[in-house]
């Protein structure tokens, strides 16, 4: 099963999906934030058989909702209407500035670049929480006397 990632903005969404092993999310489309996006995350719900959708959670610095969550939480409450995903949250505090950067520092300068691996950042750490096992570095045990 995969999974699907959202990540929120005012003017773009990132979307991320995971392997087919559900370990590790991938950046996938920037979409804009308007009416045509339910559509689009309806097939690919359907073309990619997702069976839960990662929508991050996204609060100001002292944790209250901010205009962003409202949009969130109404998509969220269509997907699940129109759907049979399962909808969960998870925290995206950072993943933005955090996708900013690849691993050896270098900025990332493009808006969908950008997006799309915040809702990858989201996604991996979403898989990481539920499911700690499969992120763990499985060394071989070998023996060396």
């Amino acid at each position: 099963m995969r999974y699907l990632s959202i990540d929120f903005g005012t003017k773009r969404v990132g979307l991320a999906l995971s392997d087919e092993a559900g370990r590790m999310g991938f950046p996938h489309a920037v979409m804009p934030s308007d009416g045509r996006l339910i559509d689009y995350v309806h097939e690919i719900i359907d073309r990619k058989e997702v069976g839960v959708v990662v929508i991050g959670e996204s609060r100001d610095f002292k944790g209250n909702e901010n205009p962003v969550s409202a949009k969130a939480k109404a998509f969220a409450r269509d997907l699940e209407r129109t759907t049979d995903v399962t909808v969960e949250w998870e925290p995206e505090t950072y993943t933005t500035q955090e996708a900013k950067r690849d691993p050896i520092g270098v900025h990332v300068n493009t808006r969908e670049a950008v997006d799309a691996s915040a809702a990858a950042l989201i996604l991996t750490s979403y898989l990481s929480r539920i499911n700690p096992s499969t992120t763990t570095n499985d060394e071989p045990d070998y023996d060396f006397d």
